[in-house]
């Protein structure tokens, strides 16, 4: 992908810098990153504004202030939480928390649901583009062996189905526009990091080698993986 308009959501996480850090390598695209981190990554941005996934206000907010840089024909939203202080992925239903499970649904769920009633209109409808939502394996209920971690696989597969729902419509109204879910692997960031342990060494990735496993999938959309869920590795992720 070269020469393009790329929003990247979440660009102070771990995945979101790596993927701006990885486009950046073509100084003809325009990387515009959005992040609550006032940070500005100036080596691979080309601006960097102010988000909130859990303030709707925020979220339209920078959609009107990234517009002048619009179409996009490439948006990533990187944000995502599975932890934080006084939360945990939950190992039995007996340590559910209405508030833990609002908070994740919160970031994980309906903030990018807002990312896209907001941002869909910024894709460029005159030549392809893909707005891609970081998923995860474990929002799928097929693929569910284990149980636990309620709230986190409840707002994926909930994501999963905005993911789908937005793909659907998208395809009416802008053919060019493709709407997919990516699972990035386990990654080494901050939100795997109390969960590496007993991950194999050559199944825990970089999260340069997961952004650039990532885009490739991106470069590779065919028009019929419009509303799917793909891995880092281009497999199709069932519901």
């Amino acid at each position: 992908m070269t020469n393009k308009n790329i929003l990247i959501i979440g660009s102070s996480g771990g995945i979101g810098k790596a993927f701006a850090n990885f486009y950046s390598q073509d100084p003809n695209n325009k990387i515009i990153g959005l992040s609550r981190s006032q940070e500005n990554f100036e080596e691979s941005l080309y601006a960097n504004h102010y988000i909130d996934l859990e303030k709707e206000d925020t979220i339209e907010n920078a959609a009107l202030t990234v517009s002048e840089h619009s179409p996009f024909q490439l948006i990533i939203i990187a944000s995502g939480i599975l932890h934080a202080e006084n939360l945990a992925p939950e190992k039995s239903h007996k340590h559910i928390s209405a508030e833990n499970f609002k908070k994740i649904l919160n970031v994980n769920t309906i903030g990018p649901a807002l990312v896209g009633k907001f941002f869909i209109p910024l894709l460029d409808s005159h030549s392809p583009s893909v707005m891609a939502f970081l998923s995860a394996r474990v929002g799928s209920i097929s693929d569910n062996r284990l149980g636990g971690w309620h709230a986190y696989r409840s707002s994926k597969a909930s994501l999963n189905m905005i993911i789908k729902n937005f793909s659907l419509e998208v395809s009416r109204t802008n053919k060019q526009a493709s709407i997919i879910g990516l699972h990035p692997g386990t990654v080494n960031t901050e939100l795997s990091k109390p969960f590496q342990k007993n991950v194999a060494e050559s199944k825990l990735f970089s999260p340069e080698f997961s952004a650039g496993a990532m885009a490739k999938v991106i470069d590779n959309l065919k028009q019929e993986d419009t509303g799917s869920v793909l891995a880092f590795d281009g497999s199709k992720i069932e519901s």
